[in-house]
């Protein structure tokens, strides 16, 4: 099961968030038929959305991570609820790169770094709050941590994998974010920053240890306690009377149309492998509603 954990260190200057997210990623993956770049790319803004997501307390709030490097991939969107449920897409899923001179997938070049990470908060006010800083690597990770430190002044360490397994499945995904309360000591930070420096890689700690050791190593020599662990997955908030809605918009010319013509309309979603269709009575149905509406 995918899920979320969070710990505190006892004096209350660390707070750090794990995410063990492989079964979303390989959902998003099967949505969007996508090549092992592109999964890796679109699981890595997943996870750090979940993360950023979860965090956030206000009911019906949501959170969307937009990234346009400039690379081949295109533009890539996740967006999380406050509950860390995500979904996503990328520009194009059927982009893949020769792996880098280190064997590890491409994703930088992929993204692109001629462009911006864009965040956007949304609980419930007039405006949501919209943040973004320029492309550091166009890894994610690297541009999660430097948006956190120059639009949230929180300074913050993040990792984000996605293992791809030799059939080309996901074998693994995840992450971790940890950031540092007003206050905290400048020993306290150095400490951290060995302990990631020395730390395994991510994706190996959640292949074959999991979740509790990525918090040992990074954590390694403080006092902490996890606070709460939550569930998380890949869950699309489309539906059909959402599409219904749409349509009864859509200029009355064209539902009249396709009414004459005795044509179905058919959308898919952009997030999910979900099709609506709609024959000619239901499209009179959305028309007569929609007038209605006007008078």
């Amino acid at each position: 099961m995918d899920k979320i954990l969070r710990a505190t260190d006892a004096d209350g200057y660390i707070k750090m968030a794990v995410i063990s997210a492989t079964e979303l990623v390989a959902r998003a993956q099967q949505i969007h038929r996508c090549s092992p770049t592109a999964t890796a790319a679109l699981g890595r803004t997943l996870c750090a959305a979940s993360l950023l997501g979860e965090a956030m307390k206000e009911e019906d709030a949501s959170l969307t991570i937009r990234i346009n490097g400039g690379g081949p991939l295109g533009g890539v969107i996740a967006i999380s609820d406050h509950e860390g449920y995500v979904r996503g897409a990328v520009g194009d899923p059927s982009v893949d790169l020769p792996l880098r001179a280190d064997g590890k997938l491409d994703v930088g070049g992929a993204v692109g770094r001629d462009g911006m990470l864009t965040v956007s908060r949304d609980i419930g006010l007039k405006e949501p709050y919209v943040g973004s800083v320029e492309l550091r690597s166009g890894e994610i990770a690297e541009d999660l941590t430097a948006y956190l430190l120059e639009s949230d002044q929180i300074p913050s360490a993040c990792a984000l994998g996605v293992l791809i397994d030799t059939d080309g499945s996901v074998k693994t995904a995840g992450g971790f974010l940890v950031q540092l309360m007003p206050g905290a000591p400048d020993e306290l930070i150095g400490k951290l920053e060995d302990n990631i420096f020395m730390m395994d890689q991510l994706t190996t700690i959640l292949s074959e240890d999991g979740t509790d050791e990525v918090f040992r190593q990074v954590l390694r020599g403080f006092d902490y306690h996890l606070v709460q662990e939550a569930p998380v997955g890949y869950r699309c908030s489309c539906s059909r009377e959402r599409v219904e809605a749409a349509l009864g918009v859509v200029e009355t010319q064209e539902l009249e149309e396709m009414i004459a013509e005795n044509r179905e309309f058919e959308v898919s979603c952009q997030f999910c492998d979900a099709v609506y269709r709609f024959g000619p009575q239901e499209l009179s149905e959305i028309l007569r509603k929609s007038s209605e509406k006007k008078n």
